[in-house]
């Protein structure tokens, strides 16, 4: 692509850059998949007075209305799958079956909210008095601004944009650098799906002009919500600043998942599940497999099976069928090199570590390792609950193992990092599948089911360093973008004071039975 992409601001593209960067194919770095004019905190700003200015007019519209509106996204999405879905694996390297999977995660969220547009319901409530009302409604939040990571370019996006639109909320979103050509196929759906110019804006920027751009419109009271997905450390910063502004923010942050594989569980089974959950998308999910907890009965031969998996599962080329290709981008690669460097003395590696090169090969790999930023799976078993790499969040392929005596202990250790996203029980014991999931912290819990793979209609979202107990996705995501307005509509003609004007039934309260 040889033009600028550039920031949208009430309908209209932002005519000069800051700076431009590039966009490469992680897969083919040769690939030069678009070019991006980066904003600095001026344009945030613009966007968020753009959107403040559409707000009144776009929550007017009746919410069926906006309803129509997702179902049109819905069904452009749909229209362009195969196109979106190739565009993901590109610029992420992502491979297209997940690819497909995001997109269509994007149409099953359109098909659940385009019903809320009917369905955004309040209450009436009885009154303690006579010819009187109560009712509550369900008002926009206002304005919210948007800043998404690249791992999940499309699907996650729709989380925070597809239900704040409906609610009748506006949207400046901030994607990820390194994945904003797929962002701005993105936007452009939404823009000929019938978002109106200002409702939707887009702004391209770096990490510390968006910060400053937030912290700017927030002072000048543009934003009134926060949505943000990203690391635990940056989180921490948006929690903080929004706090400043007596604001909850939306956090999903990063996760040290645990699995726990008890003695009874089918071997098989498991085995699966974390190769999944462990080496999908290069391990760069939120919800990546971090800890294998093993029962010491079954360690060895979870372990040995579990190797042999992993040796055999393909890996390269994004556009082949293979279970995961490169790393996202190079400071990825090099945080996960960093992470490498956490292997022990006293743990057993499982393959190869590293990135996968003539001299460091992958056996069966698809395609040329020397193109791209591939890694190898590595498992490192024998970790201890305080190593740094059972502690700290990997972001890569690498699956660390350790063992467990009691399901206490288990509980224990699937707890300890302060990590609280997405957790599994490998059980045929259904007494050990609802105490593992009443002890463990996560706010999401699979039973012989691995710890990645969300639903459009089930509540995602994490505690501790994982979140601030904000939940995405379904009918719960809409106290994120909405506020609960009460209102109470006295016919009585006269004033009538709650707690003092109430009638009281008088009762014998000394009566006994003879």
């Amino acid at each position: 692509m040889s033009s600028v992409i550039l920031s949208v601001v009430a309908g209209e593209r932002v005519q000069k850059p800051g700076r431009t960067t590039r966009s490469t194919n992680p897969a083919q770095l040769s690939d030069v998949v678009g070019t991006i004019g980066s904003a600095g905190p001026e344009v945030f700003v613009q966007a968020a007075e753009a959107a403040r200015s559409a707000q009144a007019a776009w929550a007017a519209t009746p919410a069926p209305q906006r309803g129509q509106v997702i179902s049109n996204v819905g069904r452009l999405m749909t229209l362009n799958k195969d196109r979106l879905a190739a565009l993901v694996t590109r610029e992420i390297g992502k491979p297209l079956g997940e690819a497909l999977g995001e997109v269509q995660e994007i149409i099953d969220t359109c098909d659940f909210f385009l019903g809320e547009g009917r369905r955004l319901y309040g209450q009436t409530v009885p009154s303690e008095m006579p010819d009187k009302q109560l009712f509550t409604f369900r008002r926009p939040v206002g304005t919210v601004a948007v800043i998404t990571a690249g791992n999940f370019p499309v699907a996650v996006p729709s989380w925070y944009i597809v239900p704040a639109l409906l609610c009748g909320n506006t949207v400046v979103w901030k994607p990820a650098e390194y994945s904003t050509v797929v962002s701005d196929a993105f936007y452009e759906i939404f823009a000929h799906s019938g978002v109106p110019a200002g409702v939707f804006n887009l702004v391209y920027a770096d990490g510390p002009d968006t910060f400053s751009g937030l912290e700017q419109a927030l002072e000048a009271g543009l934003i009134n919500k926060v949505g943000f997905t990203g690391s635990s450390a940056v989180g921490t910063r948006i929690g903080e600043l929004c706090g400043r502004h007596l604001q909850t923010p939306c956090l999903e942050l990063g996760g040290k998942n645990p699995m726990v594989i008890t003695e009874d569980a089918e071997l098989d089974l498991a085995v699966e599940g974390a190769l999944f959950s462990g080496f999908g998308t290069a391990g760069q999910r939120c919800t990546s497999l971090g800890t294998a907890i093993v029962h010491r009965s079954v360690y060895d031969e979870f372990l040995d099976r579990f190797g042999q998996a992993t040796a055999g599962a393909a890996m390269g080329d994004p556009t082949q069928d293979v279970l995961f290709g490169p790393l996202l981008d190079e400071k990825f690669a090099a945080g996960f090199e960093k992470s490498l460097g956490w292997i022990a003395a006293h743990h057993r590696v499982i393959g190869r570590t590293g990135r996968v090169t003539a001299d460091n090969p992958r056996a069966g790999f698809v395609g040329d390792p020397a193109t791209g930023l591939f890694y190898h799976p590595t498992i490192v078993a024998d970790v201890q609950a305080d190593d740094e790499l059972f502690l700290n969040e990997t972001f890569g392929p690498v699956v660390s193992l350790t063992p467990y005596s009691t399901l206490d202990e288990a509980i224990a250790l699937g707890n300890k990092s302060g990590y609280g996203l997405s957790s599994s029980i490998y059980t045929t014991d259904p007494n050990k599948a609802f105490r593992f999931a009443q002890g463990i912290s996560a706010g999401m819990v699979s039973v012989n089911n691995s710890t990645s793979g969300a639903e459009a209609h089930l509540p995602f979202g994490g505690n501790g360093k994982s979140g601030n107990g904000s939940r995405q996705s379904g009918m719960w995501v809409l106290d994120q973008f909405t506020r609960w307005q009460s209102m109470n509509w006295d016919y009585s003609g006269k004033l009538q004071k709650a707690q003092m004007d109430t009638e009281t039934v008088e009762a014998d309260l000394s009566f006994q039975l003879p």
